[in-house]
C-alpha cells in the first residue's frame, strides 16, 4: 500500500467574511448585480461615503416587481420587496467595494412606496429593510432614514429604495 501523500493535492479553504458569515446564517444569498438600461451609474464614492442608486424590487427572471400599495399590493408583499431590495443594494456595495466589510455604518436609506392618497403604512413597508441592515450588520445596521409615498414610481414598481454607507 502506498502511503505517500500527493504533493500536488492541495485544499482549497474560502475565508468568508463576518458580514458574509452572518447572510449565510439568516439564510440570505446577495443576488446578481443586474444593470438597466440608465445613463446614471449605480453607485459613486465619494470621500469615505458610498451613494447607492434608487432599486426596485427584481424577481428572478430580472422583471421588475409592480404594484401600488392600498390598491394591488398588500403590506407585506411591499415589505418582502423592501427586504429584496436591501439585499440588492447589499450586492452593489458588495461589487462597488469587492467587501461588504468595508462598510464602517449604514449612514441612510431612503425608502419611496408607490402608494394611493389613503395609504398611511409606509414606514411598516420600508421597515423590512431596515430590519435587514441590522440582522446583518448589529449596530453598524442602525441608520436614520425616509419612508415616504408616491403617486407613482418607474416602471410601476411598488418600492424603491436608495442606501448611503460610511466606509473605514
Amino acid at each position: 500500500m502506498n502511503t505517500r501523500v500527493n504533493p500536488y493535492a492541495y485544499v482549497i479553504e474560502i475565508i468568508l467574511s463576518e458580514i458574509q458569515k452572518q447572510l449565510e446564517s439568516l439564510g440570505f444569498v446577495l443576488p446578481q448585480v443586474k444593470r438597466g438600461p440608465a445613463t446614471f451609474e449605480p453607485f459613486s464614492i465619494v470621500g469615505n461615503l458610498l451613494f447607492l442608486s434608487g432599486q426596485g424590487a427584481r424577481n428572478a427572471d430580472n422583471t421588475l416587481r409592480k404594484g401600488k400599495l392600498g390598491a394591488t399590493y398588500s403590506v407585506e408583499e411591499g415589505a418582502e420587496d423592501a427586504k429584496t431590495i436591501g439585499l440588492q443594494l447589499l450586492a452593489t456595495a458588495q461589487a462597488a467595494l469587492g467587501d461588504l466589510e468595508k462598510i464602517a455604518q449604514v449612514v441612510k436609506i431612503h425608502g419611496m412606496v408607490n402608494a394611493t392618497p389613503d395609504f398611511v403604512d409606509h414606514p411598516k413597508v420600508i421597515d423590512a429593510c431596515s430590519r435587514l441592515y441590522c440582522e446583518v450588520f448589529g449596530e453598524r445596521g442602525k441608520h436614520s432614514r425616509t419612508a415616504m409615498g408616491a403617486g407613482s414610481l418607474p416602471g410601476g414598481i411598488a418600492v424603491e429604495i436608495e442606501a448611503i454607507f460610511a466606509l473605514k
